[in-house]
């Protein structure tokens, strides 16, 4: 009996500890400085002092809580500028008609809040912050009644507008993405299949249908849905593959270019070795980067619509060679592509290559490039742990 009662008590105690995984301070400090940047342009241009300063409406607080959903969650289902402005806008409606028809102060705010949460449910733009804004108006009925059902355009809807769209440049500056991608929109090709992570078999129809079966529609998106069903069959494909590594299955004679190759030693490499990746390294071995031929393609591109035009032909037999004459292989690679080292397990290099936008992975070793694994090497070693099952 004791051992249960205690059993049960550290359950409930765990039940009182952060249900958020670690936010790494520089992505607290991201979203910090955006909803900071967000506010005061809004408050600036939006939210003017006309309105009743001594009740601080011009301040509209509930844009503060608009702002942690919007910079610091901003894949939330809650946090999409649908919900965002609907659910504010017409949640300043119903506090006004809660002002204009509700006089005792009390029934006023849970009127306002009741309704809110009912009207912004049934327009599918659930947004907490838009409870706020309907008890920010009951609240205050006086300064309401003059400003009428206008307070529900400006400043809230227009605010919460221009709130949303400071998130979108924003996010974008930030290597963000918001709004958030929709099920069954274009992948990173320009085509309209679902990325090969999300294939699951499963329409839109039906992953809704899961998210309300199990009351998550508030909490998850299908798209989010989508990809964490992806992420686990992928986890899971990992562990079938076996306790191998990565310094099992490794490319270890490696061709590799320096810093100040020229690109065009880069593209006679391609040919001659049937590459789609090198790996870029300093004349120690330390690692700095990877190029793939997509960044010979796109440079080549770029310098044949900056050059091409209008200039002498020897010019353009340059370019016909793909890129101008100074270009180097650190001018054009990637340093941020995925890593691994010689320990890390095939379950945890699977995501990398499906889901990475990268072809292949440079595995280190105390900062130095012994290896590579590229898809071709992945689908190997699972085919084989595939038929020893």
């Amino acid at each position: 009996m004791r051992r249960r009662t205690r059993t049960a008590l550290r359950g409930w105690l765990r039940g009182l500890a952060p249900a958020v995984a670690p936010t790494p301070a520089r992505e607290a400090l991201r979203a910090g400085l955006g909803a900071f940047l967000g506010l005061l342009v809004a408050g600036a241009f939006v939210l003017s002092p006309a309105i009743d300063l001594e009740s601080g409406l011009y301040l509209v607080a509930p844009f503060g809580a608009t702002s942690v959903l919007i910079f610091a969650v901003p894949n939330s289902p809650l946090a999409q500028p649908w919900s965002a402005v609907a659910g504010n806008a017409a949640s300043a409606l119903v506090g006004v008609a809660a002002c204009l028809f509700v006089p005792d102060p009390a029934l006023r705010i849970a009127v306002a809040v009741g309704g809110a949460i009912v009207v912004m449910g049934l327009l599918r733009a659930m947004h907490p912050p838009g409870g706020a804004v309907a008890m920010t108006a009951a609240m205050g009925p006086e300064a309401i009644r003059a400003l009428g059902f206008g307070f529900a355009l400006v400043p809230v809807a227009l605010g919460t507008a221009l709130l949303v769209a400071l998130a979108m440049v924003y996010a974008r500056a930030t290597g963000r993405r918001y709004p958030h991608r929709q099920f069954g929109e274009p992948n990173a090709h320009g085509t309209a299949d679902a990325p090969a992570a999300q294939r699951l078999g499963l329409s839109e129809a039906e992953l809704s249908e899961i998210l309300e079966r199990y009351r998550q529609s508030l909490n998850l998106g299908v798209e989010d849905l989508a990809r964490l069903i992806g992420a686990a069959e992928i986890q899971a494909a990992g562990r079938r593959a076996g306790p191998a590594t990565a310094a099992q299955i490794m490319s270890r004679d490696l061709v590799t270019v320096g810093p100040d190759t020229p690109l065009e030693t880069v593209a006679d490499l391609f040919d001659r070795h049937g590459f789609t990746s090198l790996p870029v390294t300093a004349p120690d071995g330390s690692f700095l980067g990877v190029i793939f031929q997509l960044h010979l393609i796109r440079r080549a591109v770029a310098d044949r619509m900056r050059l091409g035009r209008g200039f002498p032909a020897a010019l353009s037999r340059l370019l016909d060679r793909g890129w101008s004459a100074p270009a180097r292989a650190g001018d054009v690679m990637a340093v941020g592509a995925p890593r691994a080292t010689t320990a890390t397990p095939l379950g945890a290099l699977l995501p990398m290559l499906a889901e990475g936008g990268t072809d292949a992975v440079p595995i280190l070793h105390a900062g130095r490039l012994v290896g590579i694994v590229t898809r071709t090497d992945m689908i190997a070693a699972l085919a084989r742990g595939a038929l020893r099952g």
